[in-house]
């Protein structure tokens, strides 16, 4: 298990010592993304998941200061040649480093269930805070609890989305879209999952957090150079209908297993 700091607008080598641990976080936390699949196996801890935790850095960021772009991510660099899935936990800290012992803090993409694949190279997930000093985290600490070589390799481009509406017709996220086009410009089929989000409206100098994230469709092979089509159904299309014409959502696709 690997304890690591993460400041907000620094990246921070892995470089501690690792003390090998057999807690493993448990299933989803509230709020997570519902229904998603978990890894075949539950990683555990050892000498080679503490070989490639050792290649993960990472950089909290909670608000880019630029229009438009998403609060609340963690930037995770893996400087291994293998894509990995790492299963982490997350501590929030206020200005001053202290914890925030009544924060729960959770993901939108699944790094802490071992769901999201980092390639080798940048990659990111988005936090999400509950509790009481919510609005007071400035900073987090993660815990490497294992990490495993991912069943499959990913790219070092994200997979974009387009909403498409029933005659597949490109429309607006905003609007009640019926599919979502998945693009991949890197070399290798990727396997991606969809993640409908919907945003708060917090008043200025609060972070926009996810309130509301939706599955679409399941895991997605993309081949390379190529698209994929993921149809609208069931909890999705619900989400869909119940938030379109909002002002705040987005629509996400992944590396995942």
């Amino acid at each position: 298990m690997l304890v690591v700091k993460v400041n907000r607008r620094r990246l921070v080598a892995v470089s501690v010592a690792v003390a090998v641990s057999g807690a493993l976080l448990s299933g989803c936390a509230p709020g997570a993304l519902a229904g998603q699949a978990r890894s075949a196996h539950s990683p555990k801890p050892g000498p080679l998941s503490d070989e490639l935790s050792q290649a993960l850095s990472f950089q909290y960021i909670g608000d880019s200061g630029v229009d438009e772009t998403i609060n609340q991510i963690l930037m995770i660099k893996n400087v291994a040649r293998d894509s990995l899935a790492p299963v982490l936990s997350f501590k929030a800290l206020d200005k001053n480093d202290h914890v925030l012992p009544h924060v729960k803090v959770s993901t939108v993409f699944g790094s802490d269930r071992g769901d999201l694949v980092a390639p080798y190279g940048s990659s990111s997930d988005i936090l999400r805070f509950s509790g009481p000093g919510e609005h007071d985290v400035a900073d987090v600490r993660v815990t490497v609890r294992s990490t495993t070589k991912a069943r499959f390799p990913a790219g070092p481009h994200d997979v974009t989305t387009q909403a498409l509406d029933s005659h597949g017709r490109e429309i607006e996220r905003f609007e009640r879209f019926s599919a979502v086009r998945l693009t991949n410009e890197d070399d290798i089929p990727v396997f991606v999952r969809v993640a409908y989000i919907l945003w708060d409206q917090p008043p200025k100098g609060v972070t926009q957090q996810a309130v509301e994230v939706t599955p679409v469709g399941d895991l997605t092979i993309v081949p390379a150079h190529s698209t994929a089509v993921v149809k609208v159904s069931g909890r999705a299309a619900a989400a869909v209908a119940r938030n379109s014409y909002g002002p705040a959502v987005s629509i996400k696709a992944y590396n995942s297993q």
